[in-house]
């Protein structure tokens, strides 16, 4: 809804009105453990609020110019706004260290020539859970959206030596906030660098057509729709073997469970052959 409608509905009602993007903010804000998290949500959320900071009433009293001063001064409106923005320009000079940051850590990795792979996906999907069955990891798991708001790396050992970093990141949702992906650019900036981006879908969601959909749709916004990607219907296991076989197979996905590491197979061979374009894995060695 507009500010506007917000604001009218919020007269007549006497109630507060959260639209959906504030709820996601807030969600976002309830889950942001580091700072790099602390620093993105509140950016975003300030770009959100600050078009919608209005007063309810113009009265002089809501004045502040105060004896010695020329006029009435600013209204504490103004002195809000103001403040927001001051706040904006130094949380944009922070999350740009974070960013400078983060491009050092990921060409220290690309010099020492190890292969990048994201895991990506709709919120809620199981990416976490499956990072971790993979590299016996400790990522937050829970069943909830957006657990995970920093992106988590981890390495993933093939046979014959080879190596992967795998690297966990915020899940997605149809019509991400605007503010709220520029916000997170820094963070998001980690699938750039991938080799390869591996697409985890909730397979047992009658949903997950959209969700697919909804997770192209953001990748190509943020220009990444030619990166190499491998689609992977996760939670099988909550579907019957023909259903699951049949859904993964509508969408040339491959099938598996995160709590099934039997089920990792077809998604490691999957994973050797768009990296090195050769050979079938046989076992994993997780580190």
């Amino acid at each position: 809804m507009s500010p506007g409608q917000a604001r009218a509905i919020s007269d007549f009602t006497e109630l507060k009105i959260i639209d959906r993007t504030m709820l996601i903010l807030d969600i976002f804000a309830q889950h942001a453990t580091s700072r790099d998290g602390n620093l993105q949500v509140e950016l975003a959320q300030l770009k959100y609020t600050l078009p919608r900071l209005v007063e309810k009433n113009t009265m002089m009293s809501r004045l502040t110019g105060g004896i010695g001063g020329r006029g009435p001064g600013e209204t504490k409106l103004e002195i809000n706004r103001r403040r927001a923005r001051e706040r904006l320009v130094l949380l944009a000079r922070a999350i740009e260290k974070v960013k400078k940051s983060r491009q050092l850590r990921r060409k220290r990795r690309g010099n020492k020539g190890i292969p990048v792979v994201a895991i990506v996906g709709y919120t809620n999907a199981g990416k976490s859970t499956l990072l971790n069955s993979l590299t016996k990891g400790d990522a937050i798991v829970a069943n909830k959206l957006f657990a995970t708001l920093d992106p988590i790396s981890r390495r993933l050992r093939f046979p014959r030596e080879r190596e992967v970093i795998l690297t966990d990141t915020v899940g997605f949702i149809r019509d991400l906030p605007r503010d709220l992906v520029a916000a997170f650019r820094a963070t998001l900036e980690e699938l750039d660098d991938a080799d390869l981006l591996v697409h985890v879908v909730d397979a047992s969601d009658d949903d997950h057509e959209d969700q697919v959909a909804a997770v192209t749709k953001i990748l190509t916004d943020l220009d990444l729709a030619e990166k190499p990607r491998l689609l992977v219907f996760n939670k099988s296991d909550r579907l019957n073997p023909d259903e699951a076989r049949y859904r993964a197979r509508n969408f040339g996905a491959v099938s598996t469970s995160a709590l099934d590491r039997a089920s990792f197979q077809p998604m490691l061979s999957a994973i050797e052959r768009a990296l090195w374009k050769e050979g079938h894995t046989t076992d994993i060695v997780v580190s």
